[in-house]
């Protein structure tokens, strides 16, 4: 039994940081830029229109400040834990230097479903809103090839989303630098697009499309919260490039923290305006920011939006795969998941096999499940992880008081344990089936750890 709880000590992980398998080429802009390129996307140019019309109303600004809250208090303990090991795994590292090998495979292997389900989610997002695009110059693709089966749409495969998957898996595999560069120049697009939005539905923003506020009641923000928090899941992967930043130790808590900041308010603001705009009962579709602005008349504006929401999805999808990658990565390099996994492209120095396998899988998902059924999964695997980041940093604090730490969490253990149970609170608030779906997962995981992982650990060897 004790082998289960077999633990990395903190100078092996930093030991193995200082190993540059990877190009350490990222600066704190990089970072932050990361950061909202993954945090602003699906959530605020897709989710926000179903999440009003289902579960919100106008009360879903409150959604998001909670859901905001509950990620701010678990993006303190990931900045701790950055700061302190600098090394890519995100939580499955943390954990595997504080609670034990079984607790860091498993969440490993529930960071791998997080993120490839919302590469996914976010590619059936995109696919939304490219063929709106078409659309409005006249081109319509025929149905059966832009949806996926289930989906009340017709659709057979949904292949403009299997599309842009392969495009990201193909600038993903040639190096980091590249793929951040195209990230930093889309990430400007779509805040300059947002604040575009911002500054012309101000003016059509009529008081009474608040009332009733919260037509859903408490229960329904609380819903909205834990829908919406897949909005939110961007600032994780920040996390997982630590191993190549060129100050990590700075820089990646100011990632994590700036990016987080940046997006939560544009969610309120822009969750405001919208519902200002249009009776909160007729935002369910997939579009709802060009949607919007076509009910007030702006239909140029509206266009041109959808360009912007193209690329600021595309930005999530690429950061979205990144963070899968790098997780496979390092658990494939301890040795819980075959070597090939964490091989390195002699040129490109990435691991090319593993983003060009991730890639295919996540196109697959995308191609052929529906967006709701992989959204809720997806908020499931992030609420997990964060309860475990918070769990960990108290029990870091215990085992390592000495620890050479950039940034601290204050007032440990209370902070870090009130963010472990507003995420165990938001959890409970999931559909039935995403829970029973999240426990077949972790059942696949344990028969997985238990016939190949124990048995293959460079720690246990």
């Amino acid at each position: 039994m004790s082998s289960l709880f077999r633990k990395k000590s903190i100078s092996q992980l930093i030991q193995q940081s200082n190993q540059k398998s990877l190009n350490r080429t990222l600066s704190a802009l990089d970072l932050t830029m990361l950061g909202i390129g993954a945090i602003i996307g699906t959530g605020i140019f897709v989710l926000t229109g179903v999440v009003a019309a289902e579960s919100a109303g106008p009360a879903l600004v409150l959604s998001f400040i909670l859901s905001g809250i509950a990620c701010a208090l678990a993006a303190f303990c990931y900045a701790e834990f950055a700061s302190s090991v600098p090394i890519s795994g995100s939580v499955y590292t943390y954990t595997y230097a504080t609670l034990g090998e079984i607790f860091a495979f498993l969440i490993g292997w529930d960071l791998m479903l997080e993120y490839l389900l919302a590469t996914a989610a976010v590619a059936t997002g995109w696919s939304g809103y490219f063929q709106a695009l078409l659309e409005g110059f006249g081109i319509t693709l025929p149905a059966i090839l832009t949806s996926a089966p289930g989906s009340g749409e017709g659709g057979m495969i949904n292949l403009p989303a299997i599309i842009i998957i392969f495009l990201i898996t193909a600038l993903l595999s040639k190096g980091i630098k590249e793929s951040t560069r195209v990230n930093n120049i889309m990430v400007f697009i779509k805040l300059a697009v947002i604040v575009a939005f911002i500054v012309s539905g101000i003016f059509y923003v009529k008081p009474e499309n608040w009332t009733p506020f919260a037509p859903f009641g408490f229960e329904g923000i609380i819903t909205g919260a834990a829908t919406v928090f897949f909005a939110y899941i961007g600032f994780d992967a920040v996390a997982t490039a630590s191993e190549e930043v060129k100050r990590p130790q700075r820089d990646v808590p100011i990632g994590i923290i700036a990016s987080l900041t940046v997006c939560t308010g544009l969610y309120i603001i822009v969750a405001l305006i919208l519902t200002g705009m249009v009776p909160y009962s007729q935002l369910n579709v997939s579009d709802p920011v060009t949607f919007a602005l076509q009910f007030v008349g702006q239909n140029s504006l509206a266009g041109i939006i959808s360009v912007g929401a193209i690329t600021g999805i595309t930005t999530v999808l690429l950061v979205m795969m990144y963070a899968q990658v790098r997780i496979s990565f390092a658990m494939s390099r301890d040795g819980l998941l075959p070597k090939k996994l964490s091989k390195v492209h002699p040129t490109f120095k990435t691991p090319f096999q593993n983003t060009w396998m991730t890639g295919l899988i996540a196109a697959l998902i995308a191609g052929f499940v529906d967006l709701t059924t992989l959204a809720h999964l997806v908020n499931m695997g992030t609420l997990a992880a964060f309860t475990l980041i918070s769990i960990a940093v108290i029990a870091l604090r215990r085992t390592h008081p000495d620890l050479e730490r950039a940034f601290k969490v204050p007032f440990v253990p209370f902070l870090p344990a009130i963010s472990a149970l507003l995420c165990i609170y938001l959890m409970t608030s999931l559909p039935v089936i995403t829970w029973i779906s999240f426990v077949i997962w972790i059942c696949i995981g344990l028969i997985i750890y238990f016939v190949y992982a124990r048995h293959h650990s460079k720690l246990g060897k």
